[in-house]
Order: C-alpha cells, then sequence, then structure tokens
C-alpha cells in the first residue's frame, strides 16, 4: 500500500538547466525557469518533501483495500458495485 511519496529536489543549477533545455524540446512553448536555474547556482542545500494525503491515512485506518473507499464525494464514484 502506498501512503505517499517522497522527493529530492534537484540543486544542481547545470542539471537543472539541462533538464529545462530537454523538456522544452519536447515540449512546444514550455521553457525553463532562468531565475530559478541563476538561484541554484549560488549554492541551495539539499531539499526534499513527502506527500502524504489524508485519505490515505483514512484507508489505513479503517482497513479499506482502494482509495475508491474512502472518497469523500461519492458523487464522483461510480456504481459499479
Amino acid at each position: 500500500m502506498e501512503l505517499g511519496n517522497a522527493y529530492s529536489e534537484i540543486n544542481d543549477a547545470d542539471e537543472q538547466q539541462r533538464r529545462f533545455d530537454e523538456q522544452s524540446a519536447h515540449v512546444e512553448g514550455v521553457r525553463g525557469d532562468p531565475e530559478y536555474v541563476e538561484a541554484l547556482s549560488y549554492g541551495m542545500p539539499p531539499t526534499g518533501g513527502l506527500g502524504l494525503g489524508i485519505d490515505r491515512l483514512v484507508m489505513l485506518f479503517s482497513g479499506r483495500e482502494t482509495i475508491r473507499d474512502v472518497i469523500l464525494f461519492p458523487a464522483l464514484r461510480p456504481d459499479d458495485r
């Protein structure tokens, strides 16, 4: 069961610029953020985060198998039961 996802941010300015360039080659009109890359070049400490949803905690505490069983808005659930 996945309760959340963890991530770390890229804090290397050259690597981030390379990824922005690669992305802009694949997605028309989307370009990188030069101010962000400049801020990275000054030195950004390692950062990260964790995404944890209340719905997944409710799944855990209530013993439900699927997230569909704990959605707050039942009108959005299909009637396939």
